[in-house]
């Protein structure tokens, strides 16, 4: 029995799941509010109490840099260590996995069903694959094709630096570097971030802020109740917002292909990514994707891809905790 967990800074996805003939088959999934409790620890121990299931083995996903089995999580006041999860659950090693370590790990057992996809490329697309996630936080993760396989590795890469594409981008670094100091892609791609891109136009003089928007995001998450005005055309700043999240979505993920070379694709994991499918799939996200001077034809042959499935990195998790790291990879899509 694997014991596997997505652990974000809103949300801690715990499961167990059985494996037979390389198919991993779900047993039983909780999903808890990350920051009603004050460890991981806390939540493991009542997720396994709950069942009457007992792990062989165990693997965490979580958000933040993993070193020597260690994590300071970035988007809660948590430090998990592997060996203590370990002699909790009485077993002989839990893995820990940056997030998007985890869903890379995932996606090679994704179906067609599970992503949408943005572009249509020439050819079969074979090399190295990368993923970008906006959610609580921005992750990022890469995978290395070495001629058979993809090996994953993990990456920092949502804390590197905005870098504006135009004169609106322009004034919003100033923005938020007066906020902020240093501003990473995270300040902008992520679900504060998107707040942060209202906030901006808002201040800014772009548009005025409905009584009803104010009131409505008050009682709400507020990055949810921007993307969804700004979808449903409700609110014509909140549609600006949302424009400009993609643009910069687009572009970054662009630079991400370019790092990686990445010409067996772009994964756009995360929460956000699948709300936006309306916006996603029109020309704004591509458009900057593809405006890259003259590396333009080689962005044009990767494609780019939305995971629909929420549950892509618990899979990889899963994966990972039986995963011999030698061993042969399983098909990608």
């Amino acid at each position: 029995m694997i014991l596997a967990g997505d652990i974000g800074g809103t949300h801690a996805r715990l499961a167990f799941f059985d494996v037979a003939d390389d198919q991993f088959h779900l047993v039983s999934a909780t999903v808890f509010p990350s920051r009603e409790y004050a460890s991981l620890d806390e939540i493991v121990v009542k997720f396994v109490e709950s069942t009457d299931a007992h792990p062989d083995s165990a693997c965490f996903g979580i958000a933040g840099p993993v070193k020597n089995g260690r994590v300071e999580t970035s988007n809660l006041p948590w430090v998990i260590e592997a060996a203590k999860l370990a002699a909790e659950l009485k077993i002989s090693q839990a893995i820990l996995l940056n997030d998007l370590e985890a869903n890379a790990w995932g996606i090679p057992v994704l179906q067609p069903k599970d992503v949408v996809c943005l572009n249509q490329v020439r050819g079969e697309a074979v090399g190295n694959q990368a993923v970008i996630a906006a959610g609580t936080g921005l992750g990022q993760a890469g995978m290395f094709w070495d001629g058979s396989a993809h090996r994953v590795f993990a990456s920092e890469g949502g804390h590197t630096d905005f870098a504006p594409n135009n004169d609106l981008e322009m004034e919003l670094l100033r923005y938020l570097r007066a906020r902020f100091g240093h501003v990473s892609n995270e300040r902008v791609l992520s679900g504060p971030g998107f707040l942060n891109v209202f906030q901006f136009l808002r201040d800014s003089g772009y548009g005025k802020e409905p009584k009803w928007l104010t009131e409505e995001m008050a009682h709400s998450d507020p990055s949810a109740v921007i993307s969804r005005a700004g979808i449903h055309g409700e609110c014509a700043l909140c549609e600006q917002a949302v424009d400009l999240f993609i643009s910069v979505y687009g572009a970054e993920a662009g630079n991400l292909a370019l790092k990686v070379k990445a010409t067996g694709g772009i994964f756009l994991g995360g929460g956000i990514a699948p709300k936006l499918l309306p916006k996603l799939t029109g020309a704004a996200f591509m458009k900057a994707f593809l405006d890259k001077g003259r590396m333009r034809p080689l962005l044009e042959d990767i494609p780019v891809k939305v995971i629909t499935n929420d549950s892509t990195a618990l899979l990889g998790a899963a994966r990972r905790a039986v995963a011999k790291p030698d061993g042969p990879a399983l098909p990608s899509l």
